[in-house]
């Protein structure tokens, strides 16, 4: 097997020179392309010397997300079935055989056909099920459409907003992921916007009952996501009774970022919760989720009265259970005395 390694040097999202770049010679086999920030992606190859595929030696593929520097996640692959470089991120979709479809932001596991139901299912129940009446809903990021499909399962809902940044995002999970992306297939009550979801909060004040930050990991694009002043424009963005929620990151990898931002949350809202959920593909496994409410406490909520949803994972009896935490994530949740 030969590869030919081009110098040239190239980051697939800030566009500067940090990874390499590899090709293939004539009558070899392999195509490495490499995200030097967070994983590395293996797609199969093939050329001969008449610039034609030959028949693919029987190879093993595996995808690799490096979640810390030195913990990761692999899983085996069939094939590339997309990528291109967006305005803001790397975009790949990746057929795997444990998981189905995979969406890979900047080398980064977004969602899979398998295990999405979890999350898309937990970022979105808990809180719709605390507001009593929740008409108009905002989502910030999640354009592959998981959590637009499961506000819609709500029939109060008039109207629920979607604000992805990246509109490369949306149309790879129509064309992908159609199952996830239900919702965005001209459903009147739901209106689709490629816009910045801070700027968009920044210009709505007292409009929405709940907003839903799915967010990717806070890098990039996603930076501005996981910060004090977001959070205080979503208390104004939200009526008098409003509820939000976050994907708030792994508790044992993100442990700093958890504490910041719950307390960030309780310095702008009156209730502050922090529940989990296990995700396979995510790091770790254990996901973690907090809520600040102006007004009603998901812990006061009878669940009796809950509605039996079409869901997966999520069902009335755990909706309280899921704020008993294990201690060590408990503990993020407790000021710190100076």
């Amino acid at each position: 097997m030969i590869i030919e390694v081009n110098p040239k040097k190239l980051d697939m999202r800030m566009k500067q020179p940090i990874g390499y770049v590899f090709g293939i010679k004539p009558d070899s086999y392999l195509y490495l392309r490499a995200f030097p920030l967070c994983g590395i992606l293996i797609e199969d190859c093939c050329q001969r010397k008449d610039g034609l595929h030959m028949e693919k030696p029987q190879m093993e593929l595996w995808y690799t997300e490096r979640q810390t520097p030195n913990h990761g996640i692999t899983t085996k692959i069939n094939k590339t079935l997309h990528h291109e470089v967006t305005d803001f991120q790397s975009l790949d979709v990746i057929e795997t055989e444990q998981f189905g479809n995979m969406l890979v932001l900047d080398g980064m596991v977004m969602t899979t056909d398998i295990d999405e139901f979890v999350y898309h299912e937990m970022i979105t129940h808990i809180a719709m099920n605390t507001h009593p009446n929740p008409k108009n809903v905002l989502v910030v990021g999640g354009g592959d459409g998981g959590v637009i499909r499961e506000i819609l399962k709500h029939p109060s809902v008039e109207k629920a907003v979607l604000a992805e940044i990246d509109g490369g995002v949306i149309e790879a999970s129509k064309k992908y992921f159609p199952e996830i992306a239900t919702g965005l297939f001209g459903d009147a009550r739901v209106d689709i916007q490629v816009a910045d979801g801070i700027k968009h909060i920044a210009e709505n004040k007292n409009k929405y009952d709940v907003i839903m930050v799915d967010s990717t990991e806070p890098v990039g694009p996603a930076v501005g996501l996981f910060e004090k002043g977001f959070y205080e424009g979503i208390r104004e963005a939200l009526k008098e009774d409003g509820i939000m929620v976050a994907q708030t990151e792994s508790p044992w990898f993100n442990r700093d970022l958890i504490r910041r931002v719950f307390a960030d949350l309780s310095a702008t809202f009156l209730i502050t919760r922090l529940y989990t959920a296990s995700i396979p593909t995510y790091p770790s496994g254990l996901w973690s989720f907090t809520i600040g409410s102006k007004k009603y406490d998901p812990l006061d909520v009878d669940v009796r009265e809950l509605p039996l949803l079409n869901t997966k994972y999520y069902r009335p009896e755990i909706h309280k259970t899921v704020f008993e935490l294990p201690q060590f994530v408990r503990e993020l949740t407790v000021k710190e005395e100076k």
